[in-house]
C-alpha cells in the first residue's frame, strides 16, 4: 500500500532478521562478541596503509575488512618482485639526512629492516650494523668510533 501526499506515514514493517535490539535485550554472549568484533576491527585497522584502509573504511564486521584486506596484500609474482626491488633500492641509498636528529634517522632505519625482514630478507647482523653506523652524519664519527671498538658487530643487534 502506498501513501499519498496528506496521508499519515504508515508503519513499515521490520523483518526479525533487521530488529535492532536495544541494550536490555542483549545477552551477554551478544555484549562480548560486539566488543570483540569492535576490539578486531579497530587492532586490523590500525595497521593498515592509507590506501587498504580506505577500501575497508565503510566494513562493518571484522570478517569482512579481513577478507578484502587479504585479497589486497595478496600481490602478484611481478608486484612481489618490485616490492623487494624497492626495499633493495631503499637499502643502498639509505643515509641519514641534513638536521636529522640520531632518533628520527634510528627510527627510519628499524622501519626499513622491518620492511626487509617482512618480505624475507635478512641482512646479516654486520651488514644491518655497518649499515647503521657508516650513514650516520660525520658529527657523529667519535660515537661511531666508540661503538667499533666496544662492540662486536658481528654479533650485535642494533635492531
Amino acid at each position: 500500500m502506498i501513501a499519498t501526499p496528506g496521508e499519515p506515514d504508515l508503519p513499515i514493517p521490520i523483518p526479525e532478521s533487521f530488529y535492532d535490539q536495544t541494550d536490555e535485550e542483549l545477552t551477554e554472549n551478544d555484549i562480548k562478541r560486539m566488543d570483540a568484533d569492535d576490539q578486531a576491527i579497530q587492532t586490523i585497522l590500525l595497521g593498515l596503509p592509507k590506501d587498504v584502509y580506505a577500501v575497508v573504511d565503510s566494513c562493518e564486521i571484522t570478517k569482512e575488512i579481513w577478507e578484502r584486506v587479504r585479497q589486497m596484500m595478496k600481490g602478484s609474482d611481478i608486484g612481489e618482485q618490485e616490492k623487494k626491488a624497492k626495499l633493495f633500492n631503499e637499502w643502498e641509498k639509505f643515509t641519514s639526512t641534513d638536521e636529522e636528529s640520531i632518533e628520527s634517522y634510528y627510527h627510519r632505519f628499524i622501519q626499513l629492516m622491518n620492511d626487509l625482514k617482512r618480505n624475507k630478507h635478512f641482512p646479516e647482523n654486520i651488514a644491518a650494523n655497518l649499515k647503521f653506523l657508516n650513514n650516520l652524519k660525520p658529527k657523529w664519527k667519535r660515537d661511531v668510533t666508540i661503538v667499533r671498538q666496544t662492540k662486536n658487530l658481528h654479533e650485535a643487534d642494533f635492531t
